[in-house]
């Protein structure tokens, strides 16, 4: 397996496929650096050379930021939101969508599962304040 910017790109991919295994670069990304490097994006991985190899870490290096300082830059904004207080930084915080969704009947996949809250009898309620406790007192 080819490795670029740590990560091991398989052989059997083209190339154009192959690069978008790095986070941070799609599609779009990778037609630009084949241009950048002059390599045509249908040959497999596995016929690239050493130097080829190098030439697109270099212009990867020098054209886009990839894998753990993306991450690092990704995960600082939005800390700096939270920390400011913004409406977008709360929204993270309280795992809901950040980009104006609703969510009374979307948004599952950050909410999870649906828990139905209901009307319930007072003996009911009872029982589960009751096991409630027993379990935070048990730990």
């Amino acid at each position: 397996m080819t490795r670029i910017s740590g990560v091991d790109i398989p052989n059997e991919k083209r190339l154009d496929i192959g690069l978008t295994y790095l986070y941070g670069i799609g599609r779009s990304n990778v037609e630009l650096l084949l241009k950048e490097v002059q390599m045509e994006p249908n040959r497999r991985v596995k016929t690239l050379t050493d130097e080829e190899i190098s030439k697109i870490a270099k212009a990867i290096d020098k054209n886009f930021l990839v894998e753990g300082n993306l991450r690092q830059n990704v995960s600082g904004n939005i800390k700096r939101l939270k920390e400011i207080g913004a409406y977008r930084g709360t929204r993270h915080a309280r795992n809901l969508p950040t980009r104006g969704q609703r969510t009374k009947s979307n948004a599952r996949t950050k909410r999870g599962k649906r828990s139905t809250v209901g009307a319930q009898k007072k003996d009911d309620r009872m029982k589960q304040t009751e096991t409630k406790t027993e379990t935070a007192e048990k730990k």
